[in-house]
């Protein structure tokens, strides 16, 4: 017998009829990709998953709550055979045949008239893999692809990048919490304007052509002036250079991000906007401080500590803050903390009340401290505490001992 290799094709499913048989696991995943695909799903199946039915109950495909029956197929363009009975499997399968529509058979590829590469995408790109009917191969090597594409190793730029802005938000700090699209990003620039709160790692993976400049402003020390780094955003873009404006954490949450984004709109610059894991959740996180839990936390505040409390410039209602029962976190904080945790008490929030404050959160320098609000002062001076830090007051910092 003659071994033949699948043709690897790519359908378009837009608009038409696609069938799955079985209502598992299993079809749950290859749901997702026909409904991405805009295919007109139909699921066939007595029961069927939860997040299956979600999808039936939004709308995104039909569900026919019975067992599978002769005629199921009709009009079909392509089925998926996934149920547990082999022998409903093959049934379909003849069916689908007799009908020369393509079947995928979950349970014994081979019997099938097509199968599923693994399929990865990136940037408009789908990346499919065949492996011989070996899918854990397949699945590593599409991983493989789509990292390499992710990160610039490989090359997917037919053109060059069209000059303008990105403002990426890179994480806490770790530089594997930076997202995708920032990485993919980040490979692509031509300058990357960073500042110290950034996922500094990752410069060490640019090409030399990069230039790197260092905005970076030390608390109550050196800085470099906001309108300055707003006109290096627009000079260089202006000079056809893409240029990556590095970010710790989200550049919306107390970034001064938006400032840029204006500032690059108002200069005619085209700007894109990449969202980042923000340290005011993600720093609590890693230090096992989750800043809700089912119970004990039914709000989240996060504060700015720039200004102290009875400040001019001051826009936080602390007594209001205060008479709250969730969680609050407060960004910048260090050197006013005393400030923060006086007026929270005279508000009325408990002395007791447990406080956990993480500096450096998902960076290998990373430490973290308890207290309460009577003494989490002191106790940041004892501990050397410096910025960055996040502080965390509530219950919920209390929940680990």
């Amino acid at each position: 017998m003659i071994m033949t290799e699948p043709y690897l094709v790519g359908l378009d499913l837009a608009g038409k009829r696609v069938v799955v048989v079985g209502g598992g696991t299993v079809a749950q995943r290859r749901a997702a990709g026909l409904i991405a695909a805009g295919a007109d799903v139909e699921i066939v199946a007595p029961e069927v998953t939860p997040a299956v039915e979600g999808m039936a109950v939004a709308g995104e495909l039909r569900w026919t709550a019975r067992a599978y029956r002769d005629g199921d197929l009709d009009g079909a363009w392509y089925v998926v055979a996934c149920t547990d009975d082999t022998s409903v499997n093959t049934a379909v399968g003849a069916d689908a045949e007799r009908r020369r529509t393509f079947c995928v058979r979950a349970d014994d590829a081979p019997a099938g008239t097509a199968v599923t590469p693994a399929v990865g995408r990136h940037d408009g790109l789908t990346v499919g893999v065949l492996a011989g009917r070996r899918p854990r191969r397949s699945a590593a090597v599409r991983t493989a692809l789509v990292e390499a594409l992710q990160s610039g190793t490989v090359d997917d730029s037919a053109e060059p990048v069209r000059p303008g802005v990105a403002l990426v938000g890179g994480g806490p700090g770790d530089p594997e919490l930076i997202t995708v699209r920032g990485r993919r990003l980040l490979a692509r620039a031509d300058v990357v304007i960073t500042d110290r709160l950034g996922p500094r790692d990752l410069l060490d993976t640019l090409g030399h052509h990069v230039e790197v400049i260092d905005a970076s402003k030390i608390p109550y020390g050196r800085a470099m002036n906001q309108a300055r780094i707003n006109e290096l955003l627009v000079e260089h873009a202006r000079a056809g250079r893409f240029v990556v404006r590095l970010k710790g954490g989200d550049p919306f949450v107390f970034g001064r991000g938006f400032e840029e984004v204006l500032a690059c709109a108002e200069a005619g610059v085209a700007v894109t906007v990449v969202p980042g894991v923000t340290s005011a959740f993600a720093a609590p996180a890693v230090a096992d401080v989750p800043v809700s839990h089912r119970g004990v936390a039914h709000e989240i505040v996060v504060v700015s500590g720039h200004v102290a409390p009875g400040d001019p410039r001051s826009l936080v209602d602390w007594p209001a803050l205060a008479r709250l029962r969730g969680t609050i976190v407060l960004m910048m904080a260090v050197e006013r903390i005393a400030a923060f945790a006086d007026a929270l008490i005279e508000g009325g929030r408990p002395a007791d009340t447990p406080v956990a404050v993480v500096q450096d959160g998902t960076t290998r320098i990373q430490r973290s401290v308890r207290a309460t609000l009577a003494t989490v002062a002191d106790v940041v001076a004892e501990q050397d505490i410096r910025p960055p830090a996040v502080v965390v007051v509530g219950a919920v910092a209390g929940l680990k001992d």
